[in-house]
């Protein structure tokens, strides 16, 4: 059993930590040792009902210990793990399930209507019901024989200039994530790691490696509250905690109070944190901030540390990693120079493989990520914009495409453009620039109903723009940068004032 697959990980982590605790989900508490008897007997669970090593497994549910099982049930088993965003609805969700093609499906009630909706017609297990895998209803199985490049988990993240596409995980990616950030935020076996962020991210997944790397203790929240979330974390026993950038204003606007010193934690990795927000978070919650670059696709290629810090700059380069910034053309700019990101492994499989659909990509490739950055000459990293047409909103990816698409589906529109404006909370709003059809008139509010029963809530536009053309170029496309330049006006309809309603008098 190679180290470098989740299950090689789990067995060694359970050999070296094997009575201390490791998961802490609501009110399953479970040691490593138990951990792994319960990844196998999850495995012989899923075998009896009929799933086999390669199958897809999809799952679309919160944060709950069922997710966890199946991710390492599945792992254990040689099968891969589907996690889908539990905000898919329409046709987004229509374009995951026709590219993901799953097999077995774990669902809540809610989220099972959805998917029945969307055309799902495969095996589909409730979670909690009596007849869902889970361990000890099943035997235990030795772990499949693994390689660290095949296929653990497909995730779905929004292209840049298309629709999501699904992301080949290898298992020896989630073993580099857990080494370089364990390495990153300084972890040991004493840690109790605290994340609320979701199952479909691989963020919270690669903290279970994190964990299982070290020895640590992870426990998992079901969701964010920034009025609940000191006393959560508090509760938990945290020493590290799991953050996006637009989590860090949300709770800096919190009211002060006892709870926010009264915590273990110390530590937060929490990328791309505005740079205003660095030292004042760490004021007021006693709770350092790492920074640094990865993504889906990639690994911590780039990043700080407790010691190494620079609020602003995501960090500097990782062992085992090259990157360079680059020109229009690929070509390298000096320095100081903004330019697109370029990143490279050394390391076996800890980049994905590749997207659902294409041929896996090799190895020691140079990856595009479609962010541009600049590179100071001490070796700093600065990030400066995202490049590609996609827009990030509370921590999710949103491709533009995808919600264009759904606008101009709206009988009452002719074209449309969608494109980020600036955030009180330090990421993007999602703004649209409608061009209605002739002798129809168009209700903001009827457009924002429309889209909410085809996109997630996250990617529902806040701000609609009724124009009578809109902006293009020579060659017929829209100048989006125009657009961002004008943003919003007095005009513009506003879905967060609108719903308000009128003040008070």
């Amino acid at each position: 059993m190679t180290s470098l697959t989740i299950p090689g990980l789990l067995h060694t982590a359970a050999r070296d930590h094997g009575d201390r605790p490791f998961l802490r989900i609501g009110d399953t508490v479970r040691t490593y040792r138990q951990t792994r008897e319960a990844a196998a007997t999850m495995a012989g669970a899923l075998a009896a009902r009929g799933c086999r090593p390669g199958d897809r497994i999809a799952a679309m549910t919160g944060n709950r210990v069922e997710l966890v099982d199946l991710f390492l049930g599945a792992a254990w088993l040689g099968a891969e793990l589907v996690p889908l965003n539990t905000g898919l609805r329409g046709s987004g969700l229509r374009n995951v399930l026709d590219q993901a093609r799953p097999a077995h499906l774990l669902a809540e009630d809610e989220t099972a209507e959805r998917l029945r909706a969307a055309g799902y017609r495969g095996t589909l297990w409730l979670a909690g019901a009596d007849d869902v895998p889970r361990p000890g209803h099943g035997p235990a199985l030795p772990a499949a024989p693994v390689r660290p490049g095949d296929t653990a988990c497909v995730l779905f993240t929004s292209g840049t200039t298309g629709t999501s596409r699904g992301v080949r995980c290898p298992h020896a990616q989630f073993v580099w994530w857990g080494r370089n950030v364990s390495g990153a935020l300084r972890l040991t076996a004493d840690d109790v790691l605290y994340t609320c962020l979701p199952l479909f991210h691989t963020n919270a997944l690669n903290a279970l490696a994190q964990a299982m790397t070290v020895g640590a203790a992870y426990t998992l929240a079901p969701r964010f509250s920034a009025s609940r979330y000191w006393t959560e974390a508090a509760g938990a026993g945290a020493t590290v905690v799991y953050l996006l950038g637009a989590m860090v204003p949300m709770l800096l606007a919190q009211p002060p109070g006892p709870h926010d010193r009264a915590h273990r934690a110390v530590r937060g990795l929490s990328p791309a944190t505005p740079a205003h927000a660095w030292q004042p978070f760490r004021e007021r919650f006693g709770v350092t901030l790492i920074d640094g670059f990865g993504s889906t696709e990639t690994n911590l290629v780039i990043g700080t540390t407790p010691e190494e810090q620079r609020p602003g700059c995501i960090g500097t380069l990782r062992d085992g990693f090259d990157a360079r910034v680059v020109d229009e053309l690929l070509t390298p700019v000096p320095d100081g120079t903004p330019g697109e990101l370029l990143v490279r492994s050394h390391r076996p499989y800890a980049f994905a493989t590749g997207y659902l659909g294409e041929p896996a990509e090799p190895a020691d490739a140079w990856r595009r990520t479609g962010d541009r950055v600049v590179r100071e000459p001490d070796g700093w990293f600065r990030f400066v914009d995202r490049i590609k047409d996609v827009i990030r909103r509370r921590g999710e990816n949103i491709s533009s495409c995808e919600v264009e698409t759904v606008v101009r589906s709206h009988p009452a529109v002719a074209d449309a453009a969608v494109f980020p404006v600036p955030s009180e909370l330090a990421e993007d709003e999602v703004m649209v620039a409608v061009l209605p059809r002739a002798g129809s008139t168009l209700d903001p509010a009827d457009l924002i109903r429309h889209c909410e029963l085809e996109l997630p809530p996250f990617a529902a536009p806040r701000y609609v723009d009724i124009l009578r053309e809109l902006p293009l170029t020579e060659t017929g496309k829209v100048r989006k940068a125009a657009l961002r330049r004008r943003g919003v006006t007095e005009t513009t309809w506003d879905r967060v004032t609108a719903e308000a309603g009128p003040p008070m008098r």
